[in-house]
């Protein structure tokens, strides 16, 4: 089969195209033949060496995966040949096939194609995860979701509007900012151009918002605890470097600032993420938005292009 190879720290060149051996699943896994794989900026860390998890090199990339379900081990009896999955793996989508444990293969409904399953796990989990588990959102409340054009900004949109919060959300294109409006935002800002901020507030009649889903920390988090209302919170699942802020901004608010990495998640808060997911997807309340798809072998295209300026919709490998 063929998978993508890192067999050294660096930049995109890195990215290695290779022929591998197909592997056979063990007792209690599941060989998937993976048609899409879902592209996230950590991914791009990882390959640098830079992230906090250094996987032993050689390694494929990739934790989000879709596809059909090729074999299965010994003491496998919920899953079949033939079955239509995503799947929630630490790394190793980057390729034709993955192997994955029960616990890491989810089904797949019929309505939901592989592309949009590869956008799934890190997008719409951390967006889960960061909305009910992290920050527990509550109906009537304002969220602002900044950089929401992206896959997990598309995903926590569609997540606040089911749930019935007031949803504004920022995009720095006109093509993004019509995509978070047409995915359920009440109001849309350019956070490119200047004054934005002043028109949140102005749209929240001044008295800011309960919580803030912020994508890149290093950048706006100083702001955005400006932007709060009383007691409220942001939730940090984003940042390249460091952030200055205001303590006082904290302090007069009586505000929250929450920070999270998915791959800290129990077990039980995982079986939680997952249920919802499928239950978001059956009644059509999240629907994956697919922006690109760029062939395995350009693994290192889309590496370069998931961190440029005007994110569309998920990113995904196709093979």
């Amino acid at each position: 089969m063929k998978a993508i190879l890192v067999h050294e720290f660096g930049g995109p060149e890195v990215l290695k195209l290779e022929e591998v051996p197909t592997p056979r699943p063990g007792a209690g896994q599941i060989l998937v033949r993976i048609h899409a794989a879902g592209v996230n900026p950590y991914e791009t860390y990882m390959r640098s060496g830079t992230y906090a998890i250094k996987p032993p090199l050689p390694y494929t990339p990739g934790s989000d995966g879709a596809g059909v379900v090729d074999a299965v081990g010994e003491g496998v009896d919920n899953f079949k040949p033939g079955d239509s999955v995503y799947l929630s793996i630490p790394i190793g989508a980057y390729a034709e096939y993955a192997l994955a444990t029960v616990a890491q293969v989810h089904p797949l409904p019929a309505k939901v194609t592989f592309s949009q399953g590869a956008g799934l796990w890190v997008p719409y989990g951390t967006a889960y995860h960061a909305l009910y588990q992290c920050a527990r959102a509550r109906a009537g409340e304002a969220v602002l979701i900044h950089g929401a054009s992206g896959g997990v900004g598309t995903a926590a949109v569609q997540m606040a509007r089911a749930l019935g919060l007031k949803v504004l959300a920022t995009a720095s294109s006109d093509k993004g900012l019509d995509l978070v409006k047409r995915e359920g935002a009440h109001h849309a800002f350019n956070h490119a151009k200047t004054g934005y901020l002043g028109e949140i507030l102005n749209a929240t009649n001044g008295q800011g918002v309960d919580l803030i889903l912020e994508m890149l920390a290093n950048v706006n988090l100083g702001q955005d605890l400006k932007l709060l209302a009383q007691r409220g919170r942001v939730v940090i699942i984003g940042s390249r470097g460091d952030a200055t802020i205001t303590p006082r901004d904290i302090m007069s608010r009586r505000a929250s600032i929450l920070g999270f990495t998915l791959w800290g998640v129990s077990e039980a808060e995982q079986k939680e993420i997952h249920a919802g997911l499928l239950a978001g997807l059956e009644n059509g309340a999240l629907r994956p938005i697919v922006g690109k798809e760029i062939p395995l072998a350009e693994a290192g295209r889309a590496h370069k292009e998931i961190l440029e300026p005007g994110a569309f919709g998920k990113i995904v490998l196709v093979s």
